[in-house]
């Protein structure tokens, strides 16, 4: 069987699409009957190994997989731009001849593409990782294109069932419609010595205290200013330890103006991630619309046993993957004063942060693990 991902990036560059289709290359390595190819948007990235230029064209191996990246002109909507994705997806698909083409959306410039390039014997996996919903005109202009990608695809991923039922597309193809949740990285939370001096360290210079950690982009739909605003009607018992920046973090710093307790830790390393992760109390994960389709850095803190604390967001799977009352505590969307009650609450209660945490992490080990990823993900390319 020959495969080809199509997909916005890989590796180096990071993000929750490209660390899914790695996890799809790496369930299907091992496989001798499977041959695979990613076919992706170049992007200015590094990790000291890879150097990868946004202009350039290349193929090189990632993960021993071919990867073919194309070079970009600039971005739209936030739209990669590229001269050569077509003619490079061409001979993909005339010289490789995939089988199987697992596609992972949004990305209507690489659909408008793929549609006419498709042969019919071919098996098309469509991978929904969240509508259109920021970029409302592009909505529109690609709503006949997404009716055609569902109508074409043998099968449709979606990450959660939440998404199935608030997507307009995906609860319109509810038959074609499978749910694989996404995967958290155990090597990569691994707890090393430096790591557990370091979350040691944390906890000396916050001794007494509720620690509660979140971490994200600042951006708009990761709802931070809410978890600030929640922090002003907290007591001297709390610190809140923010990571990650983007570009609202000027505004967050004006939020906690005056607000000593609010600690911005600007972008953070995987050390500090779950060094911060170990120390905490409780998470607080204050996303605020279905942009945050699932939330694997929600995961990451159930893994650590930790109570989260989530706001309602119809159709994403925020909620399906920490279950309000029973992993944590559900407020409703974007009330601040309902976020720092729940805190409030957890921060008084020992044993139901125990309770929470206990079952957070379990819930985690039995449906986010890459064991229980890389076998779903195996039965979908096998099914005729």
């Amino acid at each position: 069987m020959k495969l080809l991902q199509i997909t916005n990036y890989i590796y180096p560059h990071i993000g929750g699409i490209e660390q899914v289709a790695r996890d799809i290359a790496d369930s299907l390595t091992g496989r001798e009957d499977i041959i695979q190819k990613i076919i992706c948007f170049n992007e200015d990235a590094s990790d000291g190994e890879y150097v990868c230029r946004r202009r350039e064209t290349v193929c090189d191996m990632v993960d021993g997989v071919e990867v073919v990246r194309c070079g970009c002109v600039t971005k739209k909507a936030s739209q990669s731009i590229s001269l050569t994705f077509r003619r490079e997806l061409k001979k993909l698909m005339e010289s490789f001849a995939p089988d199987v083409v697992i596609f992972h959306y949004p990305n209507p410039f690489q659909a408008s593409f793929l549609l006419p390039l498709l042969n019919p014997g071919t098996k098309l996996i469509l991978y929904w990782h969240l509508d259109i919903t920021k970029q409302k005109y592009l909505g529109k202009l690609f709503h006949k294109q997404n009716l055609r990608l569902c109508t074409r695809a043998d099968k449709i991923v979606a990450t959660s069932p939440n998404y199935i039922d608030g997507s307009p597309y995906l609860s319109r193809f509810r038959e074609k419609c499978t749910v694989i949740p996404n995967c958290i990285s155990t090597e990569r939370l691994t707890v090393t010595p430096r790591i557990s001096a370091l979350a040691e360290h944390i906890r000396d210079k916050f001794k007494g205290k509720t620690v509660v950690f979140a971490v994200g982009r600042h951006v708009e739909y990761k709802g931070m200013k809410y978890l600030v605003r929640a922090s002003k009607d907290l007591d001297d018992r709390f610190e809140i330890l923010i990571g990650g920046k983007g570009p609202l973090t000027g505004e967050l710093f004006a939020e906690k103006k005056g607000c000593d307790r609010v600690h911005m830790l600007g972008r953070i390393s995987d050390e500090l991630l779950i060094a911060c992760l170990i120390a905490c109390d409780i998470f607080a994960f204050p996303s605020i619309t279905k942009n945050e389709a699932f939330g694997i850095a929600l995961a990451e803190g159930m893994y650590f046993g930790k109570p989260a604390v989530t706001f309602t967001i119809p159709g994403s799977g925020v909620n399906f993957v920490s279950l309000g009352g029973i992993t944590g505590i559900e407020c409703p969307n974007r009330s601040s004063k309902a976020f720092a009650e729940a805190l409030t609450a957890l921060a008084s209660d020992s044993a139901l942060r125990e309770k929470y945490g206990t079952a957070a992490r379990q819930r985690v080990l039995d449906n986010f693990m890459f064991e229980a990823f890389r076998e779903n993900i195996l039965r979908l390319v096998d099914e005729q």
